[in-house]
């Protein structure tokens, strides 16, 4: 697990590092440059940095004094550098200036144009975390200007520019090919378009540590570990019951594709049994296509819930009254585990008595997963889809604390919110996901990791970033441009 933090929050940990804990900023500023060196050197073997021309942009905060210790160090390995200054010297900061005597002393020249010259490395140091307006006047000039010099770029802590909250551009943007940044991730290099931007990003300790916590957790974090590490763990002793039970109501008539697609990564992510509900017209097709699944029909669905260890219910089962029937039945008479997903979504979104009933449930503790995309979600929360994806984390987490839901928030960077958890952000996962059935799969992978006992909240981050990893090895065999629903939940084999 690895924290994400907001500017605020990176700043607090700052501050309490250098005035509590007794780090001096200097120091900090120091470790800064010679980790950014150490990225360089990755790119640039030690012994070819001789002679490489250089160009620093920098702002005159502590941003631009990274840039300024850094400028020095590349200095001394025999590069040729030049830093150019932006903005008003007036409002340098301390450190800014102790930076620019030292770089005064080792005769490195100061710019107020970069010059026409090919660069080799372009390092960009105008802005960190503390942007908060749009960006004009002569930084966005400086900043296009930078976009147009050759050369490797590198952006420091965060691409100039880029919002460190939301990813979003203030104005105008570098566009880097590597990111070095402190202490702790930034939201906004993995929020989109920031992480485009980003290029590759690189971490590094400087000294800001979690001592600096003091308690005040940051409210976001990513799973990164291994997919065998995520998967649930598996009793040598046990057998097809005490693998779980996942009872999935999906299809509608001539149309099972939804609920194969979903049965199987139920399967595959390790539930020991799999009961379909879905259309007589079904049963041949899904017999052909997913032989180990029990069948059902929605005339024994009280059976079937009595049976059933978890619940999905809604990829493809259409708005019809008949499916707004099994719905009302498995959220009304049902006590397990329920995931919910596409048109039971839609069809919660047209019955608000029927959404506060799930509410009820998951105040009374049952365990409901809802996962919607942002046309779901925007019509559950009566907002339109732009205002949900500008503020994803927000609509979330008040659909999560609203209706004590967890909600799988999908998008480009899904977010999985809980009404007594921190955030979790994925980051696995590619742009050939963005294809039909993709959502049925992660609704399987789900239920499926719950029937096999694991909490709720922890089932979903888990699925999704499960659900991501497949999806980037298919598109490392197949390229994003083929990746197919179908493809996924077969990585798990």
């Amino acid at each position: 697990m690895r924290y994400l933090v907001t500017a605020q929050e990176m700043k607090e940990y700052d501050r309490i590092t250098i005035e509590e804990i007794g780090i001096p900023g200097l120091v900090l500023m120091e470790r800064a440059a010679l980790k950014s060196l150490e990225v360089i050197e990755q790119e640039f073997a030690a012994e070819e940095l001789s002679g490489k021309k250089v160009i620093v942009l920098a702002g005159y905060g502590n941003n631009g004094g990274d840039g300024l210790a850094l400028a020095r160090l590349l200095a001394e390995r025999g590069c040729q550098v030049k830093i150019w200054c932006v903005g008003s010297e007036a409002k340098a900061t301390d450190s800014f200036r102790v930076q620019k005597k030292i770089c005064d002393n080792f005769d490195i020249p100061f710019v107020t144009i970069p010059g026409v010259e090919a660069y080799d490395i372009a390092v960009d140091a105008l802005f960190g975390v503390g942007l908060t307006r749009l960006m004009g006047g002569e930084y966005a000039n400086a900043v296009e200007l930078f976009n147009r010099l050759s050369g490797w770029k590198l952006s420091l802590d965060i691409p100039s520019g880029i919002d460190a909250d939301t990813g979003k551009i203030m104005g105008a943007a570098v566009k880097a090919d590597a990111t070095v940044t402190f202490g702790f991730e930034k939201r906004g290099l993995y929020f989109f378009p920031g992480n485009v931007y980003a290029g590759k990003i690189s971490c590094v300790d400087i000294g800001i540590t979690e001592r600096a916590f003091q308690g005040n957790l940051p409210q976001m974090f990513v799973l990164d570990d291994p997919m065998e590490q995520l998967m649930p763990a598996r009793d040598p002793a046990g057998n097809k019951g005490t693998f779980g039970k996942v009872l999935l109501i999906a299809g509608s008539v001539n149309m099972a594709g939804a609920a194969i697609l979903a049965g199987n990564a139920a399967y595959r992510i390790g539930a020991g049994m799999v009961k379909v509900i879905s259309p007589e017209e079904n049963r041949v097709i899904l017999q052909t296509s997913l032989p180990e699944a029990l069948l059902g029909t929605e005339a024994d669905l009280e059976d079937s819930l009595n049976w059933a260890d978890v619940v999905a219910i809604g990829p493809g089962i259409g708005r019809s009254e008949k499916a707004l029937s099994m719905l009302k039945t498995v959220i009304c008479q049902g006590e397990q585990p329920l995931v919910l997903d596409a048109d039971a979504l839609n069809l919660l979104s047209d019955h608000e008595e029927l959404l506060q009933k799930v509410g009820e449930e998951g105040r009374n503790g049952r365990t409901i997963i809802v996962t919607p995309h942002p046309g779901e979600l925007a019509r559950l929360m009566k907002l339109s889809v732009p205002e949900v994806k500008d503020h994803l984390l927000d609509t979330g987490t008040q659909l999560a604390t609203g209706r004590n839901l967890i909600v799988v928030a999908k998008d480009a960077r899904t977010i999985i919110c809980s009404p007594d958890m921190i955030p979790c952000m994925n980051i696995s996962g590619n742009s050939g996901m963005g294809t039909a059935g993709s959502g049925d799969v992660l609704t399987g992978m789900i239920a499926g990791m719950l029937a096999q006992g694991t909490d709720g909240f922890e089932a979903a981050c888990r699925s999704v970033r499960i659900h991501g990893l497949c999806g980037d090895a298919v598109a490392e065999n197949k390229g994003e441009h083929g990746c197919m629903a179908g493809d996924l939940w077969k990585v798990l084999s």
